[in-house]
């Protein structure tokens, strides 16, 4: 490979030699020397001319082959300056009725070639990812995000309903109290059909009069303790009913009654309201016990929800509280470094990330700034609502790397939630507990090697390192690790315009032509891997003895790769190995 101080020089000297000679050539006092030297013989004058006009060409063939050189061939060739894809250029691919125009063709062409602009990515990314297909019209996308937008609150409901540390033993309780509660209406029951024996009336006007009775009363009976005992207390009617004198009678269980002698289910109501000043008192205490009532109601709908998730979801029931305290435990760790938030996330208060924090029962996040403490609230939704609706893979270390990026730029839940389930569609297979997903893709990356540098994979497997496994990190978190935040972006973005252009159909020659010009291709990331351990072949052939020196050697990547140089060499190796592998 040409140096690029070389080529520079070679450019150089020949745009000088070029300019020299032709202000030479019409220069009087160089006239007047040539027809000294030469007379006036017109042979001679026109010899002079070629060898001047020779000299001209191979100073300008110096030039050119320099600049050409120089842009294509060099190492540095990665340093023109990148066009990404623009907002006037989003918004005009768009046709009146909201489709994109040739396909998406030209966005996916611009995307591929330079990126996109970090103003409109929440924009176009659900295009990229297959949330929205390329070729649906506004009103479809409309309903498609009304519907993602139900489907993704009825799972993050379905998530309160799991059991987790908090409401483990709530439900606990409410299993206990029920039993007690039956245990509790039996004997009640038992003492009251006793009664109704002693004083020798029927029981059917008794429960006739309790059906009659209005939604006020029986809401009232029902709210106080004992209520059970549903009976109409009403002295002015004729038929047979229980009067205040069997109420206090020694004729019900004495197990019912309080120390004065009175039954349990109105004795703290008379107490309360025996004079005005305790009105409010009474008011707030039917207040906490309608709210009490709610809450127990409230669980015993979760006890349902989880008796349903056991025969639909029985994985992500066993699993959810582990995933869950991992979950919370890498939101708090996450490298903020890592997330540059827009603006509204930005800017949120420390109430409001308080608040939401408290909410997904985050833990030990008194350390983080407001919009850290927001961003980790909001992952910890998202992945547990992740784990619920993939159960299978669940929730594994790493995933939170590769869900920032899109909580980062997207301000609702549910849009970052449904990006990320596309993305994951390619990048679940990481996160097995199998492995086979990741072997297989360690496989590809070595078979790119022996195909484009076959001595260093004989150099590798001498080292036993022909496995590939010094790569892992970089697969299972897509460079995540080994990139800034804004080049994972790039990254990524370029995967994705390959892998929607391979999902549309769109083929090799809808590429602009040229022997450097790859087809899309769903393997590009591994590709990419294949070029950052091509870059350090000499390296590894000449200094490394093990898997542990080449290991530590890719770590060392990390903050040292350039984005796009890597993808041109990617591009380079599809174009190439494309059809031998």
């Amino acid at each position: 490979m040409v140096e690029p101080k070389f080529v520079q020089k070679l450019a150089l000297r020949g745009l000088e030699l070029m300019q020299t000679v032709m202000a030479a050539s019409s220069n009087p006092t160089f006239n007047g020397i040539k027809n000294i030297m030469f007379g006036r013989s017109s042979s001679s004058a026109n010899g002079l001319n070629v060898v001047i006009t020779a000299v001209v060409g191979v100073a300008l063939a110096a030039a050119l082959g320099g600049a050409v050189i120089y842009s294509k061939r060099s190492h540095w060739a990665h340093k023109r300056k990148r066009h990404p894809l623009s907002r006037q250029q989003w918004s005009t691919a768009f046709l009146p009725d909201g489709r994109l125009a040739d396909g998406g063709l030209k966005v996916l062409k611009q995307v591929r070639s330079g990126g996109i602009d970090s103003s409109i990515r929440a924009e176009v990314w659900p295009f990229l990812l297959g949330v929205y297909s390329l070729n649906s019209s506004k009103e479809e996308r409309d309903l498609e995000r009304n519907h993602k937008r139900e489907e993704y609150e009825q799972l993050r409901i379905q998530c309160q309903c799991l059991p987790n540390e908090e409401i483990s033993e709530m439900i606990s309780e409410v299993i206990n109290c029920s039993t007690e509660a039956q245990e509790f209406g039996s004997q009640e029951a038992d003492a009251f059909s006793h009664s109704v024996k002693d004083t020798g009336m029927t029981s059917e006007p008794i429960f006739r009069e309790v059906d009659s009775q209005d939604e006020e009363d029986s809401k009232l009976l029902e709210s106080s303790p004992g209520n059970s005992l549903q009976v109409k207390y009403d002295t002015s009617s004729d038929n047979e009913s229980i009067t205040e004198d069997d109420l206090n009678s020694n004729k019900f269980s004495d197990s019912h009654k309080n120390g004065n002698g009175k039954t349990e289910a109105f004795s703290d109501i008379e107490s309360s309201v025996e004079d005005n000043s305790n009105l409010d008192d009474f008011s707030a205490m039917v207040k906490d016990r309608h709210q009490e009532k709610n809450t127990s109601a409230d669980i015993e709908y979760k006890v349902d929800r989880i008796e349903w998730l056991k025969k639909t979801r029985p994985k992500a029931l066993e699993d959810f509280s582990t995933w869950q305290r991992i979950i919370r435990l890498d939101a708090v760790r996450m490298n903020a470094e890592w997330v540059p938030y827009s603006s509204s996330q930005a800017n949120v208060t420390e109430e409001e990330a308080s608040r939401l924090a408290s909410l997904v029962g985050l833990k030990n996040d008194e350390h983080l700034e407001p919009c850290q403490k927001h961003h980790a609230a909001r992952l910890v939704a998202i992945l547990e609502t992740y784990a619920l609706y993939d159960p299978e893979i669940g929730y594994c270390q790493g995933m939170s790397d590769l869900l920032s990026p899109f909580v980062a730029l997207t301000d609702e839940d549910y849009e970052a939630f449904w990006c990320f389930v596309h993305f994951m569609h390619v990048a679940r297979d990481n996160f097995r507990l199998d492995e086979v997903g990741i072997r297989k893709q360690l496989n590809m990356v070595a078979r790119i090697i022996k195909a484009k540098d076959p001595h260093l994979y004989k150099h590798l497997e001498k080292l036993e390192a022909q496995d590939f496994f010094f790569v892992y990190r970089m697969v299972v978190v897509l460079f995540r690790r080994e990139l800034t935040f804004e080049q994972t972006l790039c990254l990524w973005e370029v995967i994705w315009a390959n892998q929607a252009a391979v999902r549309a159909g769109i083929k090799k020659s809808a590429w602009r032509k040229g022997k450097r010009r790859a087809p899309p291709s769903n393997d590009l990331l591994l590709y990419a891997i294949a070029a950052s351990v091509l870059q350090k072949r000499n390296l590894i052939i000449e200094k490394h003895t093990g898997m542990d020196d080449i290991l530590r050697e890719c770590n060392s990547m990390a903050g040292h790769l350039d984005v796009w140089k890597l993808l041109d060499e990617a591009h380079d190796l599809v174009a190439a190995l494309h059809d031998k592998i």
